[in-house]
């Protein structure tokens, strides 16, 4: 089978290339910068991202280091020189404490904020340990054609090499050259946010903590965020009507905010500064036939505090489970077009909600009509809207729930039970026990197979052979081993919200199926079946030809049945390409 080809090695596509290798899907990655590392303009302090809790455990759970980011202890959202909001964040990995003393919500578990460049650094590092992956430098995309087969990637030059692929992923930004040949559609808006931003390092009051500030005594609205080694990055709303932004300005807003939080400008340094262009953009289609778009190629979002970039990664995330499948056993239409589905009505519903946010919060005269036209305690609800974004909670920043996606079963299961978590959300971070008997957060086992997980009051107090052929376990791994796709039998001690002997069917990105009274193999099949998309060679009208997966139980048994890899054969813009057969003389072989 020829290799998935990623276009593109920025943190989107190093981190779809690792989650392909973790599948044991070979990749290539072409990179238009002429080495390994970041080019060198890349590498700027106030060049920042804020990851949410389920994209920062994505990345350590594939390896890459993130040292060089930091982890909250709080946020606090003022207005003037008033506390609106405080909130608590754990530890990674540590329980929940409940409000903190000083009156700070707790929040779960902090972002991570960490340096674009020293994000993809590490991903090169992780990059570099596999086999399976082989990153082409210099590599800049000419033309791509599909046949029925895969996808023929052509290189710029008068002898450009040829690279041909099963799949190709266009992760390449948002002046994507392959969304370009696809003739994939891009609408939205554009600048719908500025913002002047700056690095510096120096003592603020908070030491630790983020802080949003709205209406200061001095200067406007502001954004603090702590990177370590005394570094923050701030972020200042800009006036609509693009404006330069001059040297001398963007130092008095550094001095206003300072000395409106310190009292008198306190010696800082000065390391970066910038203006950062947010534009809300979706494209039309993220996949076209073998080829598929992701990250800011994809769609482009940020105002009100929100993060492109964790999108991006749920993008990955999202789509290399579903293209191992593909390439390893064959896949349905219908598990290949769930990936538009699913991503497409995500980030749709994250623009929406911040379209219904920003005229209120940034047009002229916003709150001033917000204080006339709303009720008392309006002003402290869209300062706490401002917080989600940020924080990564509500509407506008919150992990997606797919609700609607064509990888559930037609009708609930027999035997469903509601659980704390609703089905289509990302399931719970509980600790469970490995088939090896090691206790670990579900996060961890996550980026694999499907899960089984059977809730089991007092499996976390005894040791795992004292139960493991015990009760419902030898009818559940029996169940579990006759999936017909791999699958991965967990136990955990408690779920929020289920009964004991609830089973849970967790997706490999983490996102829940079902939740199931009982041991119910018919039910568990169809679930299963549902989150493969039924048999590979089907359509959307489940017709098609027989086909299964590989299997593994609790036990660790395996019996695999590959299958030919599909996929539509629609050229760009859905024309149909000509079939062709598959070249044994193509230049990565």
């Amino acid at each position: 089978m020829d290799p998935v080809i990623v276009v593109g090695a920025g943190p989107v596509g190093l981190v779809l290339a690792l989650c392909l290798a973790r599948h044991e899907v070979r990749v290539v990655v072409l990179d238009e910068t002429p080495g390994e590392g970041p080019a060198p303009d890349e590498e700027r302090p106030a060049r920042t991202a804020v990851l949410g809790p389920d994209t920062a455990a994505l990345l350590e759970r594939l390896g890459c280091a993130t040292e060089e980011g930091a982890r909250w202890t709080g946020w606090r959202t003022m207005r003037r020189r008033a506390v609106v909001t405080r909130l608590s964040f754990e530890t990674p990995g540590a329980a929940p404490e409940g409000d903190g003393t000083d009156g700070a919500k707790a929040a779960g578990v902090s972002p991570l904020h960490i340096p674009q460049h020293a994000l993809t650094r590490e991903l090169r590092a992780a990059l570099a340990a596999e086999d399976k992956v082989r990153v082409v430098p210099a590599a800049r995309l000419e033309t791509l054609r599909q046949d029925a087969y895969g996808v023929t990637a052509q290189l710029r030059g008068d002898n450009g090499p040829t690279w041909r692929g099963s799949y190709l992923v266009g992760c390449d930004g948002a002046r994507s050259t392959v969304r370009k040949l696809l003739g994939a559609r891009f609408p939205g808006r554009t600048a719908v946010e500025r913002y002047a931003v700056a690095a510096l390092r120096a003592e603020l009051p908070w030491p630790g903590e983020a802080v949003l500030h709205r209406s200061p005594a001095r200067g406007g609205e502001v954004t603090a965020r702590p990177l370590p080694d005394g570094v923050w990055r701030l972020d200042w709303p800009l006036p609509p009507g693009g404006e330069l932004v001059t040297p001398e300005a963007l130092l008095a807003r550094v001095r206003d905010s300072l000395a409106g939080w310190c009292g008198d400008v306190p010696e800082y340094e000065l390391l970066d500064t910038g203006v950062h262009t947010v534009h809300h953009r979706l494209t039309r289609r993220m996949r076209t036939g073998r080829a598929f778009l992701a990250g800011d190629a994809a769609h482009l979002l940020g105002a009100l505090g929100t993060q492109g970039l964790d999108e991006g990664l749920r993008d990955a995330e999202n789509l290399s489970w579903k293209l191992a499948l593909a390439w390893h056993h064959g896949a349905s239409e219908t598990l290949l077009d769930s990936y538009q589905a699913e991503r497409r009505e995500a980030v749709g519903a994250r623009l929406r909600a911040a379209d219904r946010a920003l005229p209120a919060v940034r047009s002229a005269g916003g709150w001033n009509n917000v204080r006339r036209a709303l009720l008392p305690g309006a002003l402290r609800g869209h300062d706490e809207l401002l917080t989600d974004g940020h924080v990564g909670r509500g509407q506008l920043g919150a992990p997606p729930s797919y609700l609607r996606t064509p990888l559930s079963p037609a009708a609930p299961p027999a035997g469903s039970v509601a659980v704390a978590t609703p089905v289509g959300a990302l399931a719970e971070n509980v600790r469970v026990t490995a088939p090896d008997g090691s206790r670990v957060p579900l996060r961890e086992r996550l980026g694999g197979d499907l899960l089984v997980v059977l809730t089991a009051p007092g499996s976390g107090v005894w040791e795992r052979r004292h139960w493991a052929d015990a009760g419902l376990m030898p009818q559940l791994e029996a169940a579990v081993s006759a999936l017909p796709m791999r699958a991965e039998l967990l136990v955990t001690d408690e779920y929020p919200g289920a009964p004991a002997h609830t089973v849970l069917v967790v997706r490999p990105d983490g996102h829940l199926v079902a939740a199931l009274a009982g041991v119910r193999p018919a039910e568990l099949y169809a679930c299963a079946d549902a989150v493969r998309g039924g048999a590979a060679g089907e359509g959307a009208d489940g017709e098609g030809r027989a086909g299964s997966g590989a299997v593994r139980t609790g036990g660790g048994s395996e019996a695999a049945s590959p299958g030919a890899a599909a996929g539509s054969s629609e050229g760009p813009g859905g024309a149909q390409a000509p079939e062709e057969a598959p070249s044994e003389a193509t230049a990565n072989r």
